[in-house]
Formats: structure tokens, C-alpha cells, sequence
């Protein structure tokens, strides 16, 4: 066969013939088994399927406060250790694989001197990922509340989907989803626009993780009509 090259693999799977040989051919994208199993006769059969087609990638930003959260979920999310966090300065890039997607997560520092650069790092977003410390104290709320409109309001954000995750809630003085949509005056505000509110802690990354899964949900729908989550 031309341009074919003959690689005799170090073991044969059970169900072939010690002739057996696996072709592999450049450019396609199956391997094709041949079995001499019989003297002047070769059966050719589908051994396996080709790699499967690459995950889509989506790429987001993360904001919040210092505080809330936002590297610790990140970084258990990618199998990392939380021992060791500390709160980002300028921003940072993660990877976050999924089964069916990856989302390029771009994570900026929730500081007073970082935020008023956040808009800076909006363009070619996708999504949004908003994290709150739902234990904060009222003053600390409040300045989320605001940031939160106006990430909401932005040009450049206002028609992308958005992960609100309300964190900590496995702390004491943590408020329920209601006590955060209702203070947080999402309903009204968020009219119109594709957003998703959830509960989160470092206790429940199964939960965390289901919550990114439902924002690759909302990033795969093209025709979606906007609307409340």
C-alpha cells in the first residue's frame, strides 16, 4: 500500500492470529487490521475509531471580590491544592476540562486598585462567572452588589451568559439563594438576560461542578432566547 508503513504492535489482542499486523495509514482517521488467518487470504477489519473530535473551548472571565472565592473553586475544579492560595493580583488564566467542553477561565483580582481595570480584560469573553462571599459582611455585600450591575450593564458583557455563584455557604452567617436574589435585586435587574444564580462551597465541588456544566449548556445554545435560568 503506498505511503502505508508497517508497525507490528508488541502484543496481539487475544481474538487475532499471530500474523495479524496493524496498518496504520497517514491522514486517516481509523486503524485497519489485517489478518492473514488463512493462506492466500487476508480479512480486513475496523479494529477501532480515530481520536475523537477536540472539546470546544469557551472563553470567560471570573470576578468578585477579594475574598469570595473565586481561585480556591478554580483551582479545585483543575485537581489542585487550595493550601497555598492566595488572592490574585492583576489576573490569571485556568483551563478548566470538562467532558464535553474546556472553558479558558480568566480569573481578575478582586482588589480595590485591580477592579477598576476589570473592563480592560472584558473582550472576547463568552460567558461570565460571578462569585460572591454570600458570608460577607453588608458593606462587603453591597460593594458586590454593585460590581455585580455593573458587570450586568456592561456593553460588552450584557448579552453574555452569566454563573452567579452565591460561595460559602457551608459558612454559619451565609445567606440563602432568596436572601441573595432578592438583595441582590436580580429579578428586575437581570430582566431580558441569561443568567444562572447557585449555591457553592469548597464542601459540595460536585455541586460547583454541575453549576459550570449548566454554563457550557448555555454557552452551546446558539439560538437560545434570552431569559431567566
Amino acid at each position: 500500500m503506498e505511503g502505508a508503513h508497517l508497525k507490528t504492535p508488541e502484543k496481539y489482542p487475544t481474538q487475532l492470529s499471530p500474523e495479524a499486523a496493524l496498518w496504520l495509514i497517514p491522514g486517516a482517521s481509523i486503524a485497519a487490521v489485517v489478518c492473514a488467518d488463512a493462506p492466500g487470504r487476508q480479512n480486513r477489519a475496523l479494529c477501532c475509531k480515530g481520536p475523537p473530535p477536540p472539546r470546544p473551548e469557551y472563553d470567560v472571565v471570573c470576578i468578585g471580590l477579594t475574598g469570595s472565592g473565586k481561585t480556591s473553586l478554580l483551582s479545585r475544579l483543575c485537581s489542585e491544592g487550595t493550601e497555598t492560595v492566595v488572592p490574585t493580583t492583576g489576573f490569571s488564566i485556568k483551563a478548566v476540562p470538562f467532558q464535553n467542553a474546556i472553558l479558558n477561565v480568566k480569573e481578575l483580582g478582586g482588589a480595590d486598585n485591580i477592579k477598576k481595570y476589570w473592563s480592560r480584560y472584558y473582550q472576547g469573553s463568552q460567558g461570565v462567572i460571578f462569585v460572591l462571599d454570600s458570608a460577607s459582611s453588608e458593606e462587603e455585600l453591597e460593594i458586590a452588589r454593585n460590581e455585580l450591575h455593573s458587570a450586568l450593564q456592561h456593553p460588552q458583557l450584557c448579552i453574555l451568559p452569566f454563573l452567579i455563584l452565591a460561595n460559602h455557604q457551608d459558612k454559619p452567617a451565609a445567606r440563602s439563594l432568596q436572601e441573595i436574589k432578592k438583595y441582590f435585586e436580580l429579578e428586575p435587574l437581570a430582566r431580558g438576560k441569561r443568567w444562572i444564580l447557585q449555591p457553592s462551597s469548597l464542601e459540595n465541588m460536585e455541586a460547583v461542578r454541575e453549576s459550570f456544566i449548566q454554563l457550557i449548556g448555555q454557552l452551546e445554545e446558539k439560538d437560545l432566547e434570552p431569559g431567566r435560568v
